[in-house]
């Protein structure tokens, strides 16, 4: 694993798909933070950049800080906390597309494998039976030479769960330096993994709305 290195992009500083009185949508970029980390280098982040434009504004939940896409931050005490509660509930949708190494047998499929923090090697995860379960559903995309583009639609929001079930079934995720073999890492300058659709209830009104941002992986 390499050691981690932060350098967060700047162009855009910040690219908003949607705003309104409770909630405010970005894209992230991939090597930008969701939220500051303990080292003083990590104050710019996506939600840093929000707070200097939006003073109001409200974490909900996180991506990884090399995974990008689609984020909703609340912008008051009650949004955030209907939203939160949508994710907990597991009512929100959440649709990733990743680019991974070799060809799946199965064109669909489930994987169910219990998963916890490796106490040996923080801050990575473990797949473990005594872990907290966790399911993800796959879909192939489009088969090419050496990889395969997957749809994949997380039920649970574990910790680096979509990057430990590839792996776990033989398909690191490109890019991946956390778990990845050195083919892996430098198969891709990043994770080649994005948040490309996010659906949740309006806190406010009630209604469905759904937002995406198309991933960056083209062949």
């Amino acid at each position: 694993m390499q050691i981690f290195t932060y350098t967060p992009p700047s162009i855009p500083w910040l690219d908003i798909r949607y705003q309104d009185r409770d909630m405010i949508v970005i894209n992230k970029p991939s090597g930008l933070l969701s939220n500051p980390g303990r080292a003083e280098n990590t104050f710019d982040c996506a939600l840093t950049r929000l707070l200097q434009r939006y003073p109001e504004t409200i974490l909900v939940h996180r991506l990884d800080c090399a995974t990008s896409g689609i984020m909703v931050f609340a912008l008051n005490k009650k949004a955030e906390s209907n939203i939160k509660t949508q994710f907990q509930n597991r009512l929100s949708k959440k649709t990733y597309i990743a680019e991974v190494q070799g060809h799946l047998d199965k064109t669909e499929g489930v994987i169910e494998l219990a998963m916890k923090a490796d106490s040996e090697r923080p801050p990575l995860q473990k797949i473990a039976e005594d872990g907290k379960p966790s399911k993800t559903y796959y879909k192939v995309l489009e088969k090419r030479e050496n990889s395969t583009l997957v749809e994949l639609n997380p039920v649970t929001g574990r910790t680096h769960q979509l990057r430990l079930h590839m792996l776990a079934i033989g398909h690191p995720i490109l890019g991946d330096d956390f778990y990845g073999e050195q083919e892996v890492i430098d198969a891709s300058h990043r994770l080649c993994l994005h948040a490309m659709t996010l659906a949740i209830t309006h806190p406010y009104s009630g209604k469905l709305m759904s937002f995406t941002s198309l991933h960056p992986f083209t062949a």
